[in-house]
């Protein structure tokens, strides 16, 4: 359990704080989490790193020369926001574009994604590398779908070596991808972890067992076996791990390994280092050669009692990289190369942002959007009990309060906005920020991307047409399924917004406002028909049977609101 606390609520915040106290020389905090506390050079891409809290070294300790450039912070086992990750963004980058890096898990996919569609609308070139090393949890066919675990670590050390060695964007991306594609993790725990100011742990191990395959947010293991010696337990991580060994030869790779024995915050050092002799004494059995193994802490579960093993099948390439020098507040390496970096000489913090100059005519679209959203908050609030008891069928009960949360923080945003002389493109996108961080959760990240997506169509300089109006809805439902990955069928948003699309293209020959009226009528009846389909996604997915009878809350809730917008638009 945790002992050092003040508040569970602040716990995140008041490590992260400690943290740069700590150190620095190397960090500065920043709204949202840290950033190197020198300048990235101008024209160098820069590496965001990110989580939640309770894995460190993992994010924040990872910020330095030859590694991240700054690390948006969640709360523990959580995302960071959408907001955090841009604020960060915007503190660590410089010109160079910017690589959002972090697990494949998504929660996390959602908010850096959401982040990128704002980033992406403002100019700045993203690209997304999202770690997947954990062979537990899928097959090898479907490497990119697995979960991201301790092999965050080589991954943003590679990628942070290339970076330092004067890779463009679009290098550093290959490279980022090629370590990712080589790195597998297995992992198992002997008890589960205890959430700061909780009296219990998440889950527990019977006394003599130990989970096998598990994650690192408090996940249990795929299957409890008897404790082995630590020999056994050596032999079973490394032969899990080997069974997905390429070719000797092919690709570059001779037999070289990067290694790391992780340990998850209970397993101390020594317990590690009797493990890690069985280990290297197998890989030389096996002709294996380890190349600079490291053995201690780098992606921690709070106090989880238990332990990870991360291999790196190298080619030439990717073992200088994993080889080159790196000077971070918890990983360091060699000496790094002189260089004339610049102290930051100033933080960017959206409360100090200004709102851009706006037209006329865009300033009274904007008092339009804030009429829409207002509506739109109505509608939540009266709908409010109705979708909760529809999401508590097969859910966690919580849309409808998503919903009216997410919707009322969207319109005071967009009121401030208005009154601040802000155009119609400011507004949606302040819009979908506060939608995203008010709501939180699935619906809360894609409602926020749809925003945010619609107002990249719109101007701060220019009038809205009605062909803008239909553009922006439809580049809001492209947002929505690139983000959310669901297709028709899953039983999700998407089942309605999808042929609402279609629909709305089909009349792009009417007004605005008939148009959506006419589509948000067949959103209703395609959501109306997931009563009959099993959920396929998310939380729902485990109890999807059980959802049959009941239409998707976010399917309804979606041709809700396009209802009143096409309403209004008449109006």
């Amino acid at each position: 359990m945790t002992y050092l606390l003040n508040s569970p609520d602040d716990f995140a915040d008041e490590a992260v704080r400690g943290l740069v106290a700590c150190h620095s020389d190397l960090l500065a905090e920043v709204p949202g989490g840290v950033a190197r506390s020198t300048q990235t050079p101008q024209g160098q891409p820069a590496l965001v790193i990110g989580g939640g809290s309770g894995h460190y070294p993992a994010f924040a300790g990872w910020v330095g020369p030859g590694m991240g450039h700054g690390a948006p912070c969640g709360n523990i086992f959580s995302s960071p926001s959408a907001s955090e990750v841009y604020s960060v963004v915007r503190n660590a980058e410089n010109g160079g574009g910017v690589i959002l890096g972090f697990g494949n898990y998504a929660g996390d996919v959602l908010h850096f994604g959401l982040a990128a569609e704002k980033l992406r609308h403002e100019g700045i070139d993203v690209r997304i590398v999202t770690v997947s090393d954990d062979i537990a949890s899928n097959g090898p066919d479907n490497h990119r779908d697995r979960r991201g675990v301790a092999g965050d670590l080589p991954v943003f050390k590679i990628a942070g070596a290339a970076i330092e060695a004067g890779a463009d964007l679009d290098e550093a991306e290959r490279v980022a991808w090629k370590a990712n594609d080589a790195t597998r993790s297995f992992g198992l725990a002997f008890d589960g972890c205890t959430l700061p100011g909780a009296g219990e742990p998440l889950f527990h191990i019977e006394d003599g067992q130990m989970g096998v395959g598990l994650g690192i947010h408090g996940e249990p293991g795929v299957r409890d076996t008897p404790i082995g010696s630590a020999t056994e337990i050596a032999d079973l991580l490394l032969d899990e791990l080997l069974s997905e060994e390429p070719a000797r030869g092919e690709h570059g790779y001779d037999g070289r390994v990067a290694v790391i024995l992780n340990g998850l915050g209970t397993v101390k050092y020594e317990e590690l280092f009797v493990v890690y002799g069985r280990i290297a004494e197998r890989l030389k059995d096996k002709g294996l050669t380890a190349v600079r193994p490291e053995v201690g802490e780098f992606v921690t579960s709070l106090d989880m009692a238990g332990l990870s093993l991360t291999l790196v099948f190298l080619d030439a390439e990717l073992e200088k990289l994993w080889l080159a020098p790196v000077e971070t507040p918890a990983f360091r390496r060699g000496a790094m190369p002189a260089a004339d970096r610049a102290p930051r000489t100033s933080i960017w913090d959206a409360a100090e942002a200004e709102i851009p100059e706006a037209s006329e005519e865009s300033r009274a679209r904007a008092q339009n959007i804030v009429a829409v959203l207002e509506t739109w908050q109505k509608v939540c609030a009266e709908n409010e009990a109705e979708l909760g008891r529809l999401d508590a069928v097969a859910g966690d009960g919580d849309h409808g309060q998503g919903m009216a949360f997410g919707s009322r923080g969207a319109a005071q945003a967009a009121r401030t906005a208005a009154e601040q002389g802000a155009g119609a493109r400011t507004t949606l996108l302040l819009a979908g920020q506060a939608w995203a961080d008010s709501a939180g959760g699935t619906s809360g990240a894609l409602w926020g991307a749809a925003l945010t997506s619609a107002g990249g169509v719109f101007s701060d300089t220019g009038d809205v047409s009605d062909q803008d109006i239909v553009d922006a809805v439809s580049a809001g439902i492209d947002a929505v399924i690139r983000l959310g990955g669901a297709e028709p069928g899953d039983k999700t948003m998407v089942d309605a917004a999808a042929p609402f699309r279609d629909a709305l293209a089909e009349a792009i020959d009417k007004e605005a406002g008939s148009a959506i009226t006419t589509a948000a009528g067949v959103a209703r009846e395609a959501a109306d028909k997931t009563a009959d389909i099993p959920a396929r996604l998310g939380r729902a997915r485990v109890l999807g049977e059980k959802s049959v009878g009941t239409p998707d809350p976010g399917a309804l809730s979606f041709s809700m609101l396009m209802a009143a917008l096409g309403e209004h638009l008449t109006r």
